[in-house]
Order: structure tokens, then C-alpha cells, then sequence
């Protein structure tokens, strides 16, 4: 049996860099962007915040009725023992009442300020109305409230001088209302990172150039452009698309001179094999160096980083070129290039130091053949709790991708039996 204890830790084939150690080389020499813009909070979802957010006031600024009903003395209450009170008071949301007079109750309403006397507030469902008395309505309670009850005290959310949201947060729909909740309209984020993107082959044809039914033999739509463009800017990036270049040396070229000219990140899908017409690597050499090719993962392999010096200034430009194959494309993205970027972005999150923690799932399938590298399989959860394997495990077939919800992390050699425990990653984990 396979068992989820074993690490993933069998050496990677000869000559292949091991997946962690691709990481760590990847992301120890990212430098987290240093410029900064200010933004609108309705236009700051998915940017990363540059600055501690330290509040100035309590959340809330004051005790509050979390429910409508009645703000009453639990004394009051008790004594009463089921006979009516006068309500000699009425406090809506943003208003403040009275003070609460011994043997009186206010009638209150949920977000209202809760006055002072009162230790309770008992829900209008647990009330029932009394005769009127001397011309004010009364009141009688079911049920003897317990002390605080249905008050939401001042400061429970947020205390006065607190950090709510720290530098590296990525902004969502909760920080953003939680940055408004303290009075923020305008954010301090980090600059989005900017992106040349562009793909290499010369069988690639964009979808709508040419109808299938004209398509040349060998030709193939560019699906990695799309999947990349959307990666990228899912992570919040800043995308140029550049195209497609053509398998010629001297075009590489070019085509790196000018990605790099204004962009942080160069990413290029195809072309880092080892191929005779695979130029990207050759070319970046010669513009720059490489500190990385080729990891011991199927699928993915032919994964490179390096770096692109810029003509002005003697600065360098990033460069990650991923696998042409759309399936190996989309995996290298999640597991090496997406932690590069959100390092590049500065975010705080596990998922720029490396990989999310795995979960325990059991498989319900069978794996006898299991590839020599680390293999990262697609699946999806099933109705029982377990995964279930996709058929066909081709680096070529991006169906796997729309039909998967996760990978399972497999180590090298390790066959899968059914009922085993794996290491699964969810794709909504490795995406956000």
C-alpha cells in the first residue's frame, strides 16, 4: 500500500533538478517589487497590499443590538416574572437613546446603540405585547435573557491601534469591506507585476485566423496563450501580449529584446527542449544566462528561468519558459511559476514560499504504472469522498484540465493502489 506518511523525496532521474529544490533556487533570488500606487478600495480587488493597515477606531464604535427587540435590565426581567414593562423608548440604527430607567424597556432595533442601564437585548420572538399602561406600550418576556445577550460589544471586531490587514495581503471582497470598515477609500498597493507573454511554434494558429476546416496539416490553435493570459491575470499581473514567434533563432532573439524592454517577467510557452528547432533556450543564453533547466516532474520537465539583460541601463529582466505541451504549460505554471510571481508581488501568503500544504485523500483508482519522475496526476473528488483518475494522463490533452478539480502529488516509481492514501493538491488552491 501506498502510504500518505512517505515524503516526496526519492531522487529526481540523472541530471534532473529535484521540484524543491527548483523552488527554493526560484524563489531565493526574487527581489519583491518596491514601487508602490495608490487605488481606489472599489478598484483594489486582487492587488497586494504595500503598508500595514492600522485602524483608528473600535469595530463596532459602540455596544449594538445584534438582533430587533427589546434592550432591557435582566433585574427588571426577573422581577417581573412574566408581567408587562413600558416600553418608554424607541432607538433605531445610528440613533442614541436614553438612558434605561429602572422597570422600563426600550424598544431596539439591530445595529442600534445599546443605552446605558441596559445589560440585554431579548429578540422580539421571545416577546409578546402587553396592554398599553398610562399611555405607553408594554411588554411582557418569555424568557429571562442570560447577561450580554444579543449585544455586540464595542471594539469586537476591531480595537483601536490594531493591524487589521498586514503588508503582503492580498486583497479580497472580506479585506476590502474590512478596509472600509475603518474608513479606508483609498489603499496603498503594490504596482501590478507586468508580463511579455508570448508563445513559439510554427505549427501554432490563432483561433479565429483560420475555420478548422482549412487548417494546414500539422497546424494546431494556440490554446496556451489563452490559458497562460488568464493565469496571469487571475494572479493579478499585468499582461502584453506578444504573440507568436516563429521557430527561428534570430526572431527568439528579437522578440526577447523587446519583452524585456519594460516588463519585469518574460513567459514563453515552447521552445526550451532540446530540440533542434527549439530556439527560446539558445537564445536566452545569449542575451542573458539560465539558472535553471529541467525538473524531474512529468508533466513538465523542460522548464527553464533565467534572466534577459536589458539594453538600457545593464538591469535584467526575468525570464520563465514553460513547456509547449498544454498540460505540462498549465502544471509548471501552478507549481514553479505561480510562486515566482506572488514572491514577485510580495504577497505573504504560503503559496509564495513554495507549495500549499497537500490533503490525505484516498484514491479510488488504480496507478501500476508509475512514471520514473514525480508525477503529478489529474483527478477529481467523487460523491464517496474519494478521487477518481482521469483515463488519459497525455501531457497533450487539455480535457483532463476542464474535467480535473486536483492533482495528486506522486513520488517516482510509486504505484498507486485503490484505496491508498495520496497527496492531493486542489487546483483552486494552486490558482488563487
Amino acid at each position: 500500500m501506498n502510504a500518505f506518511a512517505c515524503t516526496v523525496s526519492a531522487a529526481p532521474r540523472p541530471g534532473l533538478m529535484a521540484l524543491e529544490e527548483a523552488l527554493s533556487r526560484l524563489l531565493s533570488g526574487v527581489e519583491p517589487l518596491a514601487q508602490t500606487e495608490v487605488v481606489s478600495s472599489f478598484e483594489a480587488d486582487g492587488r497586494v497590499l504595500a503598508e500595514d493597515l492600522v485602524s483608528a477606531l473600535d469595530v463596532p464604535g459602540h455596544d449594538n443590538a445584534s438582533m430587533d427587540g427589546y434592550a432591557v435590565r435582566i433585574a427588571d426581567v426577573t422581577a417581573a416574572a412574566g408581567q408587562a414593562l413600558p416600553v418608554t423608548q424607541r432607538i433605531a440604527a445610528g440613533q442614541f437613546g436614553e438612558r434605561l430607567m429602572p422597570g422600563t424597556v426600550a424598544r431596539i432595533f439591530t445595529g442600534a446603540p445599546v443605552p446605558e442601564g441596559a445589560d440585554a437585548v431579548v429578540m422580539q420572538e421571545d416577546t409578546e405585547a402587553g396592554e398599553p399602561a398610562e399611555g405607553r406600550p408594554t411588554v411582557r418576556f418569555k424568557t429571562v435573557p442570560a447577561p450580554g445577550q444579543w449585544i455586540r460589544r464595542q471594539g469586537e471586531d476591531v480595537r483601536r491601534g490594531a493591524v487589521v490587514l498586514a503588508a503582503g495581503q492580498r486583497l479580497g471582497p472580506a479585506e476590502l469591506g474590512l478596509a472600509a470598515s475603518i474608513g479606508h477609500d483609498r489603499l496603498t498597493v503594490i504596482r501590478r507585476v507586468k508580463v511579455a507573454l508570448f508563445s513559439t511554434g510554427d505549427e501554432l494558429v490563432m483561433p479565429g485566423e483560420v475555420p478548422p476546416e482549412q487548417m494546414r496539416p500539422g497546424a494546431i490553435y494556440n490554446s496556451n496563450r489563452h490559458v497562460l493570459r488568464a493565469l496571469l491575470r487571475r494572479l493579478g499581473c499585468e499582461v502584453t501580449d506578444m504573440g507568436i514567434v516563429p521557430d527561428q533563432r534570430e526572431a527568439t532573439v528579437q522578440a526577447l529584446r523587446e519583452a524585456a524592454e519594460g516588463h519585469d517577467v518574460i513567459l514563453t510557452s515552447g521552445g526550451v527542449s532540446v530540440g533542434e528547432e527549439d530556439h527560446v533556450k539558445p537564445a536566452v543564453q545569449q542575451l542573458g544566462g539560465l539558472d535553471l533547466w529541467q525538473v524531474g516532474m512529468k508533466p513538465g520537465k523542460p522548464f527553464a528561468h533565467g534572466w534577459v539583460n536589458r539594453a538600457a541601463g545593464g538591469s535584467r529582466c526575468h525570464f520563465i519558459g514553460l513547456p509547449g505541451n498544454p498540460v505540462s504549460s498549465f502544471v509548471t505554471f501552478l507549481l514553479l511559476a505561480s510562486p515566482f510571481l506572488r514572491r514577485l508581488q510580495g504577497r505573504n501568503d504560503p503559496a509564495a514560499h513554495g507549495l500549499p500544504p497537500a490533503l490525505e485523500m484516498v484514491a479510488h483508482f488504480d496507478l501500476p504504472r508509475p512514471d520514473r519522475r514525480r508525477e503529478f496526476v489529474r483527478v477529481r473528488r467523487n460523491a464517496q469522498g474519494g478521487l477518481d483518475l482521469f483515463p488519459n494522463q497525455s501531457s497533450g490533452v487539455l480535457t483532463s484540465l476542464a474535467w480535473a478539480d486536483g492533482l495528486v502529488d506522486n513520488p517516482p516509481s510509486q504505484p498507486i493502489a485503490h484505496g491508498d492514501k495520496v497527496r492531493y493538491f486542489p487546483l483552486d488552491a494552486l490558482l488563487g
